[in-house]
């Protein structure tokens, strides 16, 4: 049958086609699959929309169900968060120039290496680390990545990490170190919801490779207990890795402050929408030693002056990774997402290091507030001691999140994140977002809003 989005469907076009190869069908192309793992029949989709028009109409009748958290005031994060994008981002990474850069090469370099560079070295700054990687896939790819260097480095083949941890994190970490290293959980204090040392003491030994943290934390609790965590995994002769939501580096310490060997982590935070989840990209960064740096998969990229008395703009130890070696390379580069890495670079540029600092405080004034609003109604008590950073978990009684949810939306309002099908622990638990867009007005509506819902 003839289809508008099929290439080649019209059957006189098949037909010569066929003709042109010798087959007397398509079918013929299939004969090596096994008949029982053959499709029979007619799959059950629609009926093709056989106008630009009807399609425009179908697709536009799709996102209308959608409630973007432009429409409402959200406060829902739990790993991808509506910060705000300054125009500049949206116009530089909409340019010719850069839109298809998924990872830049010379033949069709037009200053991407260049920006890349800039990118990498505002994000060493903020982190205050030596390297920064070329952005991956995303911030759990970096992550799986970040471990499976420490392991190449300790030559050990066992992680910890918390299990209080994002729960999507700790599944592509699994996934993505597995079947070569266990990954072990380290128990969480019942009171601040920060790790338990004890536990990390007992399960640490010979073949721990990394101690792993995110710092804040999902929970969005912050980690205070860092350089104990630090030397306790260095005692061992294991590494520290954390992973770091860099819109808080401008108010927070930033991981090497406190002995972290290798941070990671996620960029949508800079300057990148939200897109369904999917705006991300993942960056890593360690010391400049040779140690670490021969382990990184990833694109890396420096400066260095020509026989011109020019600089150049290009790859750093091109040798070590999998676009040289191949099939004997120890890791794969995998997907870059180099147009985020431009756009993270614009944010941070137009942000400056004020900026970053006025953010990371901002938000966290915000968030102190809201806690301390919603700890006033009766039923709702926040399930942590320790400070936080942008979100923070709150329990409810009475009513179930999701009630409570469906009910905030009714008044133009996204509730936290529902904790309960990952936490069972936290029962009836939700985490709660609070960004730099947000107004005293917008958190005293939720104040306002939760008082009647929980009185029902």
């Amino acid at each position: 049958m003839t289809h508008p989005y099929i290439p080649n469907s019209v059957p006189k076009i098949q037909e010569e086609m066929l003709r042109e190869i010798g087959a007397k069908s398509i079918d013929e192309f299939f004969k090596c699959i096994p008949d029982d793992l053959q499709f029979k029949g007619r799959l059950a989709i629609p009926e093709p929309l056989l106008s630009e028009a009807a399609l425009k109409r179908h697709v536009e009748g799709m996102a209308d169900k959608n409630t973007p958290a432009t429409r409402v005031v959200s406060f829902l994060g739990g790993g991808c968060w509506n910060h705000y994008v300054p125009a500049s981002c949206d116009e530089i990474n909409g340019r010719s120039e850069f839109l298809t850069a998924y990872a830049g090469d010379p033949y069709e370099d037009h200053g991407r290496f260049q920006a890349l560079f800039e990118y990498a070295s505002m994000m060493a700054e903020l982190l205050e680390m030596d390297v920064v990687n070329i952005p991956t896939y995303d911030g759990a790819q970096a992550a799986g990545t970040a471990l499976r260097m420490a392991c190449r480095i300790t030559e050990r083949s066992r992680v910890l990490v918390p299990a209080l941890m994002s729960p999507d994190r700790l599944k592509v970490i699994r996934t993505y170190l597995h079947p070569q290293i266990e990954v072990e959980t380290i128990a969480a204090d019942k009171e601040n919801l920060t790790l338990d040392l004890a536990d990390l003491k007992a399960k640490l030994n010979d073949k721990t490779a990394a101690v792993f943290i995110e710092n804040p934390a999902f929970l969005g609790v912050i980690e205070t207990q860092g350089e104990k965590i630090s030397k306790l995994a260095h005692d061992a002769g294991a590494l520290f890795v954390v992973w770091a939501d860099p819109s808080s580096l401008g108010a927070l310490t930033p991981p090497s402050g406190y002995g972290a060997d290798i941070a990671c982590g996620d960029i949508q935070p800079l300057g990148i929408h939200m897109h369904f989840g999917g705006g991300r990209g993942g960056y890593i960064a360690s010391r400049d030693e040779a140690k670490y740096i021969e382990e990184y998969p990833s694109r890396l990229f420096g400066i260095s002056p020509t026989t011109h008395g020019e600089w150049g703009f290009g790859d750093v130890a091109w040798e070590r990774t999998s676009f040289a070696k191949r099939e004997d390379a120890k890791e794969f580069v995998g997907t870059a997402a180099a147009l985020w890495g431009i756009t993270a670079g614009v944010y941070l540029a137009t942000m400056g290091p004020q900026g970053m600092a006025d953010l990371g405080n901002g938000i966290m004034k915000r968030a102190r507030y809201l806690a301390n609003a919603l700890g006033k109604i009766k039923g709702v008590r926040v399930a942590t001691n320790a400070p936080f950073f942008k979100e923070f978990p709150v329990t409810f009684e009475g009513k179930k999140v999701a009630e409570i949810n469906e009910a905030l939306l009714s008044r133009g309002i996204h509730g936290g994140h529902d904790l309960t099908p990952d936490y069972p622990n936290l029962k009836n638990s939700a985490l709660y977002c609070v960004n730099e867009t947000m107004t005293k007005a917008d958190m005293d509506a939720l104040v306002s809003a939760l008082s009647e819902i929980l009185k029902g």
